[in-house]
């Protein structure tokens, strides 16, 4: 088997082909061939009692005695090097198998189903259930996820759909780059950058789902937002925290999951008081509502009679609840505005979310939820991806030049670069990529298959059983990326050089793939080829080598710090 595919590999290598896709399907050939139709059912019929994994005892002293919940990426190239590509553990009443093969993880996303599911075991969802909340994209599932995904992706996921948020997205970066400015010290350092680009990640995303803006990149930054932020933080701890405790726990320990309720609380609270700031939208609708709009066609007319229904269900909801829910103030406010622009007579061109309130007649404890969760899903995947960025931009000055140039040439100059331009960008993209590679956002995503048992290499996995896909492992490599620890952009434009589909997918495959994958890095393009127009990207002179932590998401363990200078 060793000389098949070696001859292979040598034949296809002069005839300038990759040899790895049809390597593959000759091992997965010759292995079926020499085990014949009985070591084969042999092999699918390995249960979870033959598969490895450290005992209960010792994982549980991983993860509370040795800061296993801040490491769990570390875990995972662990768990490779102990017990190879497939194994059990319990996280902890939790009992999960750990999937860190890329070939591996796509059987499993290939059996998802019709309605795939991330898990069934979270604490977000316990929360939602509590407060008598619907659930958004990130925890819905079945027949109520499909609805609103359907929804979202003609918004979110079509290219064309995407490039209209360049300019909405280009405003808030020229915000960013001020800041920048003020921010640094008389050297050019700006301190704990991952900070200001948790700012800039929150006005993007509230830019795009409100068409407004919320005062994040403002001198002074509105104490509300600050807490949001905070709240953000502090949830993603108390998250593993409260998962990994049996629900026992909770009664001896009522602390994280108070914490981790009134941090919900206030995300789900957060733009109330910034409502409260200029609000008139419900003395407006009332008089509105009260008086004919003239000069309107009978398509304008069923256009406004539909918003002002909307409207009137905002307002019986906002007086059934004694306690604001203040993600219904940012949405009275996009909709006050659109009612407006019909009184007015002029063409309604909503966004998404106003095209989702206004024509779907969703629930609004829908419309609350989504709003909510894709706040907290924008600012994270924006702030540490950048972050990682440059830090490694600073650390690879000869890359960053090499990216100034391709910045400069197809923008021919200083220009602003829209979203037409990125296709002309592709070290930056690789580039883009490489830090992903290096730092997913999510180190690992889970799947519970609930209609069927599902075969996984040589095991059966019987239906319901929670899966975690170790996304940080297969990143990782070796046999995959060689130098896997290294910052080497350009392994994304060798042609020669190919990777397994499922290796490095930080946005995630398939249906449940990461919704928001096309704004983010959008604005992510947007956001670095400005910088790299604008400042060189030094080394904190007084800094030190910064790792990965988990926080639920991958974030830098230690602050980072850079020089901003000038050019």
């Amino acid at each position: 088997m060793i000389s098949v595919r070696r001859m292979l590999q040598q034949a296809l290598r002069v005839s300038g082909r990759s040899a790895f896709p049809l390597v593959k399907w000759m091992e997965r050939w010759a292995e079926a061939a020499s085990l014949g139709p009985e070591g084969t059912r042999r092999q699918a019929m390995r249960s979870l009692d033959d598969m490895p994994g450290p005992s209960v005892a010792s994982f549980a002293w991983d993860l509370f005695a040795k800061r296993g919940l801040s490491r769990l990426h570390e875990l995972q190239l662990e768990g490779v090097q102990r017990f190879g590509p497939m194994w059990k553990a319990s996280f902890g009443p939790i009992l999960t198998v750990h999937v860190a093969d890329p070939a591996l993880i796509e059987q499993v996303l290939r059996q998802e189903g019709q309605h795939p599911m991330r898990s069934d075991l979270s604490s977000w969802k316990d929360y939602r259930k509590l407060r008598g909340h619907h659930c958004g994209l990130l925890t819905s599932e079945g027949e109520e996820w499909q609805t609103v995904r359907s929804l979202l992706g003609k918004h979110m996921l079509r290219p064309k759909a995407v490039e209209a948020y360049d300019k909405t997205l280009n405003s808030v970066v020229t915000d960013l780059i001020d800041k920048l400015r003020l921010s640094r010290s008389p050297q050019g350092l700006v301190s704990d950058i991952a900070s200001e680009f948790y700012r800039f990640g929150l006005e993007g995303i509230s830019s795009v789902l409100f068409e407004s803006r919320i005062g994040c990149l403002d001198q002074v930054v509105p104490e509300e937002t600050e807490r949001f932020i905070q709240s953000i933080n502090t949830m993603f701890v108390m998250t593993l925290l409260t998962m990994a405790m049996p629900s026992w726990l909770h009664q001896l320990f009522p602390k994280p999951w108070k914490i981790f309720c009134q941090c919900w609380d206030y995300m789900f609270d957060f733009d109330h008081n910034i409502i409260c700031k200029h609000h008139s939208s419900r003395r407006f609708l009332s008089n509105l509502i009260c008086q004919p709009v003239h000069h309107q066609s009978k398509q304008e007319g069923a256009q406004s009679r539909s918003l002002m229904q909307t409207h009137l269900h905002l307002e019986l909801l906002c007086h059934t609840y004694s306690t604001p829910h203040q993600a219904k103030g940012h949405i009275d406010l996009r909709l006050t505005a659109e009612a407006k622009k019909i009184a007015r007579g002029e063409k309604v061109e909503g966004r998404y979310l106003t095209y989702f309130l206004s024509q779907m007649g969703l629930p609004m404890k829908t419309v609350y939820s989504n709003v909510t969760e894709l706040l907290l899903a924008g600012v994270d995947t924006i702030s540490s991806t950048m972050s990682w960025f440059l830090y490694e931009l600073s650390r690879h000055p000869e890359v960053q030049t090499s990216l100034r140039e391709e910045v400069l040439s197809v923008l021919e100059g200083r220009r602003i670069p829209e979203a037409a331009d990125v296709a002309r960008m592709p070290l930056l993209k690789a580039t883009v990529k490489e830090v992903l590679r290096l730092y997913p956002v999510i180190p690992a995503n889970a799947r519970v298959i609930p209609e069927r048992d599902i075969q996984v290499g040589d095991y059966l996995i019987p239906k319901n059983t929670l899966i975690t896909l170790c996304h940080f492992a297969t990143s990782r490599d070796p046999a995959v990326f060689p130098n896997p620890n290294e910052f080497q952009p350009q392994r994304w434009l060798n042609k020669d050089q190919t990777h397994h589909p499922y290796a490095s997918v930080p946005f995630g495959v398939g249906k449940r793939s990461c919704i928001g994958r096309r704004i983010a890095e959008l604005e992510l393009y947007l956001a670095l080829a400005r910088i790299l127009i604008e400042f060189d990207v030094k080394p904190d002179p007084e800094g030190v080598s910064v790792k990965p932590m988990t926080r639920t998401l991958l974030v830098p363990e230690n602050i980072i710090s850079l020089q901003f200078i000038e050019r």
